[in-house]
């Protein structure tokens, strides 16, 4: 157990960690770089340490001490306690939730890995907005999702305002990265999944017609905000799906699609199997 040390220099070299946490491009070279993420306000903290993740340090204003204090008394990471101007100073925003946490990242687990214990699975193809990411791995932790697969070019889960739309759902839904994109896809489908691509095309087969009536491993294939899924991956599909829509709307958000789309796959799949229940992320 650490006793919070006040700080009052947003020069500090102990509050490295929490500098300039608006800057998405350092942050986003800097963070798994150095093998952190940053956890904000006290839900997505706690939520993190159960989850298994290492606490690097904790940066406080005083009146959260005593509300986060049985994590303060659980940890040997030092906690900073700080003024909300010096926090903002630091960090580059107003920390409105007065509470942030510098976790240690863990090692991405193989796609290979995860599907040999899924039936549920969304694959998200060039998703960048880091709000995005966030709401759907919330609704795939939501929906019975098992597992997420990310291109190479998604936005990284762990991202401070991925992490804080999800309100720490990215730590509870498994996830890995398919490092060979497209070509990775037909490591999903030799693991059993039929593949379906998500798209507006009006050609395109409704989603619950294509869902299979018995036990089936199925793969959610999702699209950038905009351009959706690429050419080359619809080709890689088994089938496209479309989500009918009413009264002359096109198509949905990402993040909505998604949920309506997750809910449709989880009433329609089989039960989860043993393993992917209550498996942690990564």
């Amino acid at each position: 157990m650490a006793e919070p040390v006040t700080v009052d220099d947003p020069g500090d070299p102990r509050l490295r960690d929490y500098t300039g946490l608006t800057d998405v491009e350092l942050r986003r070279r800097r963070e798994p770089a150095e093998g952190l993420f940053i956890a904000e306000g006290e839900k997505v903290i706690r939520r993190a340490g159960q989850a298994g993740y290492a606490m690097r340090s904790m940066l406080l204003s005083e009146k959260w001490i005593d509300a986060m204090r049985d994590v303060i008394d659980a940890s040997t990471a030092p906690v900073y306690v700080v003024t909300p101007e010096l926090a903002e100073r630091v960090t580059g925003y107003h920390v409105h939730r007065g509470a942030l946490a510098s976790m240690g990242r863990r090692p991405l687990p193989a796609a290979r890995e995860l599907l040999g214990r899924c039936r549920r699975v969304a694959v998200m193809e060039a998703v960048n907005d880091h709000t995005n990411i966030g709401a759907i791995f919330r609704s795939a932790a939501a929906l019975g999702m098992d597992a997420v697969l990310l291109s190479p070019d998604c936005a990284d889960p762990l991202y401070r305002r991925s992490v804080k739309v999800s309100m720490g759902a990215v730590f509870s839904v498994p996830y890995a990265r398919l490092d060979n994109w497209p070509h990775g896809l037909e490591e999903v489908r030799e693991a059993g999944f039929r593949l379906l691509a998500l798209t507006p095309d009006e050609r395109a087969v409704p989603l619950t017609e294509a869902l299979p009536g018995g036990p089936a491993r199925v793969a959610l294939m999702l699209g950038a905000e905009g351009a959706g899924l690429s050419a080359r991956a619809l080709a890689a599909a088994d089938e496209r799906v479309r989500i009918p829509m009413a009264h002359g709307v096109d198509s949905l958000n990402v993040g909505a699609a998604a949920a309506v789309a997750f809910y449709a796959v989880s009433g329609a799949a089989s039960p989860r199997s043993p393993g992917a229940a209550g498996a942690g992320g990564p």
